[in-house]
């Protein structure tokens, strides 16, 4: 169970390193995640909503015409991301807001977004949940993130690293949003996992009404 006490701490954690989590993730573009912003993000129609923006990394994907509005728990992430928009010219609803908690109607977006975020949001299994709440009949889950490693040895590193990471930021290495996301209902059209296993993306549509 994370503590009140836990969850405001990782908050600090993650409103302070705005500038090296930047840094860190378009590295680990580069050498881990290869073109999954854009293998998600092309798949986005209509009203879309991404889940922990960050410092709007996924902006420059977005196909032309889609209707976009984004939320991250870190105000300072939230900033840098309005900022991106702007520097690029395009116009998005991007708000404080708790993944675990949507501030949004019942099935009213086309599109949900999540990239690489679940691995650090609390109860990740409750945001998923809130993901499938907001989509529409017949809308789409695009998610990505790094999980479990299929390689047993890998999985022993993720395991050590995370008794670091999770106390001190409540980053984990190990979790499988896959099975979330067939609990909540949706079904999964395509997956693909590369990198010892270690990347994993999918796209999910939940079944119309």
């Amino acid at each position: 169970m994370v503590t009140d006490e836990q969850r405001a701490r990782w908050a600090r954690c993650w409103d302070e390193s705005v500038d090296r989590t930047d840094r860190s993730m378009r590295r680990l573009d580069r050498l881990l995640f290869r073109d999954t912003r854009a293998w998600v993000c092309s798949q986005a129609e209509g009203t879309v909503l991404e889940i922990a923006v960050g410092t709007g990394l996924n902006l420059p994907h977005y196909p032309a015409g889609v209707r976009l509005s984004g939320v991250d728990l870190s105000p300072s992430m939230v900033r840098t991301a309005q900022d991106q928009a702007g520097a690029l010219g395009i116009r998005a609803d991007l708000r404080v807001g708790d993944a675990e908690h949507l501030d949004l109607p019942d099935a009213s977006v086309d599109t949900v977004v999540c990239t690489f975020s679940l691995c650090g949001i609390p109860d990740d299994r409750r945001a998923v949940d809130e993901m499938a709440r907001v989509l529409k009949p017949g809308g789409r889950l695009l998610l990505a993130d790094h999980v479990a490693s299929s390689v047993a040895a890998v999985r022993l590193v993720q395991r050590v690293t995370e008794w670091v990471s999770i106390p001190v930021g409540g980053e984990h290495f190990r979790r499988r949003p896959l099975h979330h996301v067939v609990a909540a209902g949706l079904q999964v059209e395509r997956r693909e996992r590369f990198a010892l296993g270690l990347v994993e993306r999918l796209v999910a549509r939940k079944p119309p009404a």
